[in-house]
């Protein structure tokens, strides 16, 4: 039985840890702090694949592809934790204000791709329809009816019971000081609480990955990224569907709840949340759907994501040093693309053909140039 040490207790590495504990191995899963602490806990729980993904078709195919996991997936995890992780298949909305807007978003629904995920320009009495909370100022807007959203702290939770249920031992409050390294091989892991020993070590610790991965000399091609949300108890059928702008998003959650945001910050690891994003957030918001005005107040909150300068994330093997993984990088998509990675990770640590690139249509590559390394997720 092979033994899998992963770094790192967000959604990816839980994800990681389900899908290998599943295939028979050995995992035991090491968190600094509290599983789901970071990034994973504070995420909005979109599932945008034309939202997030727009302009990337690589990027566009794997989320695709993890997002029609989720239905499986949420039934896989309530029979195994008794958690729901309240997915919502309600779809999403693009409005348009201008002209320009309008037409690009018409050519996104007319398209091959948009025809195959029935993407449907939506003339401004659908909208109304649709959305009647709508502003008048918009004009007409493109429906995205296959995305959704998932409560993302309840799908860690719900990851973290099932892979222990299944033999993964979890490991909160235990920093991973430095890898064991010899010849060029990693055999472990040095902790807080001592040595560990694994046949594969996983680094999935999010913006906090490249901390651990630079003792080594491996230099990732990302930034840190803070993002901030708000959360508002609307009125019944205030909004039915996740509003998508370019400054924007309003995801209306299983628990009648709307997550609102989000800001971006480069270069910040700080989660502190200032009062003039959430100022800036209720404005927008509140421009954009007036019935928002009387909605009660819930929180506001603060996550830290890895972005890579190609919006791809790192998924696979590190070049030239034997034992050791990566899944990092995944920046607004690691709830979207959780369920790919733990498979994906799960079959190349387990199936030899897999490795050699024969048993999935998706291969991670990694770019040596200039000491650093950068991933494409090609066919």
């Amino acid at each position: 039985m092979r033994h899998i040490i992963i770094v790192g207790g967000g959604v990816i590495g839980l994800s990681i840890a389900f899908e290998l504990v599943k295939k028979g191995c050995s995992v035991t899963l090491l968190e600094k702090g509290t599983l789901a602490c970071k990034a994973s806990g504070a995420a909005a729980g979109m599932l945008g694949v034309h939202t997030e993904t727009r302009g990337n078709p690589s990027m566009t195919s794997l989320a695709k592809e993890s997002r029609d996991l989720f239905p499986d997936l949420a039934e896989e995890l309530l029979h195994c934790s008794g958690v729901d992780i309240g997915l919502k298949q309600n779809g999403m909305i693009i409005p348009a204000t201008t002209n320009r807007e309008q037409h690009l978003l018409r050519g996104e629904a007319d398209s091959p791709e948009g025809v195959s995920e029935h993407l449907r320009w939506l003339e401004e009495r659908e909208l109304r329809e649709m959305e009647p909370s709508l502003s008048h100022s918009f004009i007409g807007g493109l429906s995205i009816p296959r995305d959704g959203n998932v409560l993302a702290p309840r799908l860690s939770e719900a990851l973290s019971i099932s892979a222990a249920s299944k033999g993964a031992v979890l490991h909160e409050g235990t920093e991973v000081e430095s890898l064991i390294m010899e010849g060029g091989t990693i055999l472990g892991v040095n902790t807080s609480r001592g040595r560990l020993y694994g046949d594969e070590v996983v680094v999935a610790g999010g913006a906090w990955s490249q901390h651990i991965l630079r003792r080594l000399g491996i230099v990732l091609d990302a930034v840190p990224v803070k993002g901030e949300c708000i959360s508002l108890v609307p009125k019944e059928g205030c909004l039915n569907r996740t509003i998508v702008t370019d400054d924007l998003y309003m995801v209306p959650k299983a628990d009648g709840t709307l997550t609102i945001g989000a800001t971006e910050q480069e270069g910040s690891f700080n989660e502190d949340v200032s009062a003039k994003s959430v100022s800036s957030l209720l404005a927008r918001a509140c421009t954009m759907a007036p019935e928002l005005a009387d909605a009660v107040w819930r929180k506001a909150w603060a996550g830290t994501r890895p972005k890579t300068s190609s919006r791809l994330p790192y998924i696979g093997r590190v070049p030239d040093v034997e034992g050791l993984s990566l899944a990092t990088g995944h920046y607004r998509n690691g709830i979207l693309l959780a369920p790919i990675t733990g498979v994906l990770m799960a079959d190349l640590l387990t199936d030899k053909d897999f490795e050699r690139g024969l048993s999935h249509e998706y291969i991670c590559q990694w770019n040596r140039d200039h000491d650093s390394a950068s991933c494409e997720v090609g066919r």
